[in-house]
């Protein structure tokens, strides 16, 4: 069985995101399941949807006002780049690599999207981005500057700004 199970903790009450994330949780409990034989398949299925994963929150926190270089975008670069090393040294016999990896990817995860991607979710919904088809709100909508951090409240002043935003429009 495989240690990160799909559960209402990990719910965002964001349905775009809660599908996503859920199938991140089944493909990276396949990998953590797998024989020898499938484990590559099924790692580089995981890298391909995390990609995926990854640019449309990144595309998200780009149309909704979070700063290109912010925190939760760097994460994504950089768990992505971990999991290409780790295809890479399962490409040369280092199979035992990739299963440690897996096991760590669902650790980081769970605290990524407690944090970092409820934070995302809540900026979106205070704004009315609609998440299914990427598009960004009303310009009146949208943040009086571009927010730093990860958009959570530890790391930004995100309400701040929408209540300032909405009292010049008053």
């Amino acid at each position: 069985m495989a240690a990160l199970q799909w559960s209402d903790a990990l719910v965002l009450d964001a349905p775009a995101m809660d599908r996503t994330h859920e199938e991140f949780v089944v493909l990276l409990a396949a990998v953590e399941e797998a024989e020898d034989a499938d484990l590559l398949p099924r790692w580089q299925a995981l890298i391909a949807h995390t990609d995926a994963h990854f640019a449309r929150e990144d595309h998200w926190m780009r149309a909704s006002g979070f700063a290109t270089g912010n925190c939760h975008s760097v994460q994504h670069q950089v768990v992505l780049h971990a999991m290409r090393e780790g295809l890479a040294a399962g490409r040369t016999g280092e199979l035992a690599v990739v299963r440690d990896m897996a096991r760590q990817l669902g650790l980081w995860f769970v605290q990524h999207a407690q944090s970092m991607d409820a934070g995302l979710a809540l900026h979106l919904r205070s704004l009315g981005f609609d998440m299914e088809t990427g598009e960004p709100p009303p310009a009146l909508m949208r943040p009086v500057c571009t927010l730093q951090g990860c958009g959570t409240a530890a790391c930004s002043s995100a309400d701040t700004l929408h209540r300032a935003h909405a009292a010049e429009a008053g």
